[in-house]
């Protein structure tokens, strides 16, 4: 049973989900039913396996490393610098927000 829709997926999980297709792309292969239903249940199982591949191939630092670029384009050098600033002066962290106003 599933505990928490918020946790992010592992690897392991996305095995275990695969595991599952592919188990019930079996079961739909052994039998039939009216109207077309395996047919059309097992072509969403092999969308579903074909999905679960393609997550396990991406490395996870790809999916996080998206916006990191965006964000650091958008806060300029001049803020690193004075990050690096504060580090040499061992007064570290971020610098403190201005209040406007």
């Amino acid at each position: 049973m599933v505990e928490s829709m918020g946790k992010p997926t592992t690897r392991t999980d996305l095995r275990a989900l695969k595991n599952l297709v592919a188990e019930a792309k079996n079961l739909l292969t052994t039998i039939s039913l009216p109207e077309g239903r395996a047919t059309r249940a097992l072509e969403l199982l092999t969308a579903a396996d074909a999905l679960a591949d393609q997550l396990l191939k991406t490395p996870p630092a790809v999916q996080l490393g998206k916006k990191g670029g965006q964000k650091t384009a958008e806060r300029g050098p001049d803020y690193y610098a004075k990050i690096a600033a504060m580090r040499k002066t061992r007064r570290g962290g971020r610098p403190r927000k201005k209040n406007e106003g």
